[in-house]
């Protein structure tokens, strides 16, 4: 009894030690998790994740502690990862690979110390810890762009249907007396995510055939993306009745939690017809058979004897607390990046470039904050036909986590504009033999239209990738000890009475102008 109690005092401690040196590793990460990224509507369900989690392994633990703990090496595929994962993610700036990084230290200590048999019984509740944390922020516009899409065609044909007229263009909707615009929050995203999740915690509980529990999990996608498209499409047929209240505070969010009670009762329906059409041998739902098998007690192998000169095993705890402290130690007593100031300040850029006369513009101090700048310049230039194009740098002496170059890709979206078109171009420079290959973007609002060239400058390269820039800067960082970089923007209209071929000719010939005199402003 003495050596039971010596185990599980031990196993304690080195919970406690554990938990110190993943908290000193992740708190900052796991800070904006639950203070920024769940505090976003698209994410606040995560809040509940720690709960369902919790109950899977309540739900777990008399099998978990009939199982007997095996150590195991096996744990360090996935502990190494774990430490690979942090330092890219901290490097480059990246939380979503920190967060998964946390995730792969747990589940590599846990192999460690407990054995792949007694891991793979809390295996579920462990890959529901991955729900909880957000997507990279640029996969999560380009979601939510392709759901607001697919959602405003959907909510334009429920209407039609309905008899009356609707015409689309883009995500907005024209309804004749009213126009309607499908944004972020409409995308269908912030049910989307929950309803997968639902969808997963049903199957799980459903004892049935993989084949179905694998149809439920994939109908919640079809299902959330009709039912959002229903949902905007019963906004604009209330509209006419009820105004403007229909789409704003109570009732937008209130139309929002119908669909999810709805789509709740489609897949419990769903539930109900496989087990009538295709009933299968000793299937049930919340029901789960009692697999508990007794084995022998973990401390039937400690003799008594043994007391607190068996702390330090088994020799996996050794090598896992000697990755973690030599991680955490670096991560606190070393800073590999330096801060690279600009060659020169942005604010002598200069407002005369060729033929373009400039005329400064000024940012408002919050998104200089939200930004992290630690430079930038934004200049209105005009040619001498009176057309304009808007130009903008934000630069950064060093990159770290939410401090990082923020992509057009991300930002344009979110103020409305919609992209129409995307790829690269070749620039010739002004003076030079070669040229430079920049991002294009023909972007609409309201029927406006203007193209876009952006590029990130960084440490003499010029790239064009969000994750090229991630990899380079990461590998900056351990090679040069620098992550400075810029993002360029340079954008033009397409008035009036010109077409996007004309408009795009003036803009290259901006860039070509431009190039050769940013290169005295960012250290390369």
């Amino acid at each position: 009894m003495k050596t039971l109690v010596d185990l599980k005092l031990q196993s304690i401690v080195k919970f406690g030690i554990y938990a110190i040196l993943l908290a000193g590793i992740y708190y900052s990460a796991y800070t904006r998790l639950i203070g920024h990224d769940w505090a976003m509507e698209d994410y606040s369900y995560c809040y509940l994740i720690p709960l369902v989690v919790l109950y899977l392994i309540w739900e777990k633990k008399n099998e978990f502690a009939a199982e007997r703990s095996v150590p195991s090496w096996f744990g360090l595929l996935f502990l190494v990862p774990a430490m690979l994962l942090f330092w890219f993610g901290e490097l480059a700036g990246e939380f979503y690979s920190i967060y998964l990084s946390s995730w792969f230290a747990v589940v590599g200590i846990l192999w460690m110390h407990i054995g792949w048999r007694k891991l793979k019984v809390i295996a579920f509740a462990l890959f529901m810890v991955l729900t909880m944390f957000p997507l990279p922020n640029f996969l999560n516009v380009k979601l939510t762009f392709g759901l607001k899409l697919i959602s405003s065609q959907l909510g334009v044909k429920m209407l039609h249907l309905y008899g009356m007229s609707a015409y689309r263009e883009g995500n907005i909707i024209d309804l004749g007396f009213t126009q309607l615009q499908v944004v972020d929050a409409c995308s269908g995203l912030r049910y989307l995510f929950p309803l997968l999740i639902m969808g997963i915690l049903l199957a799980h509980f459903y004892r049935a055939a993989l084949w179905k529990r694998l149809l439920l999990v994939l109908s919640t996608i079809p299902v959330a993306i009709v039912t959002n498209g229903l949902r905007i499409a019963l906004t604009g047929i209330l509209y006419q009745y009820w105004g403007a209240a229909v789409a704003e505070e109570f009732f937008h969010g209130f139309s929002g939690w119908l669909i999810f009670i709805f789509t709740l009762g489609v897949l419990l329906a769903e539930i109900w017809i496989l087990r009538k059409i295709f009933p299968g041998p000793s299937e049930s739902f919340f029901t789960r058979p009692d697999s508990v098998r007794q084995r022998g007690n973990d401390a039937a192998a400690t003799s008594d004897g043994e007391r607190w000169t068996s702390f330090f095993r088994p020799p996996q705890f050794i090598v896992a607390l000697v990755l973690l402290v030599i991680t955490l130690g670096i991560y606190q007593a070393v800073d590999v990046r330096g801060k690279i100031p600009a060659s020169r300040p942005f604010s002598q850029f200069p407002l005369v470039v060729g033929a373009w006369e400039g005329t400064r513009q000024f940012m408002e101090q919050v998104f200089i904050t939200e930004l992290d700048l630690s430079d930038y310049t934004m200049i209105d230039y005009k040619s001498g036909n009176g057309r304009h194009v808007d130009f903008y740098v934000a630069y950064y002496e060093s990159q770290r986590k939410a401090e990082s170059i923020h992509s057009p890709e991300t930002c344009l979206p979110g103020s409305g504009w919609i992209f129409r078109q995307a790829g690269q171009v070749k620039v010739p420079i002004a003076g030079q033999s070669g040229s430079i290959t920049v991002n294009r973007a023909i972007m609409e609002k309201n029927g406006a239209q203007q193209i876009a060239y952006f590029w990130f400058p960084a440490r003499g390269r010029i790239l064009t990738n969000a994750w090229e820039l991630k990899i380079y800067t990461f590998w900056d960082a351990l090679t040069r000890q620098r992550t400075d970089g810029a993002l360029v923007r340079v954008i033009t209209a397409v008035y009036p009475d010109e077409n996007i071929e004309r408009a795009e000719a003036r803009l290259q010939e901006f860039t070509r102008q431009i190039v050769p005199v940013l290169g005295g402003f960012i250290s390369k």
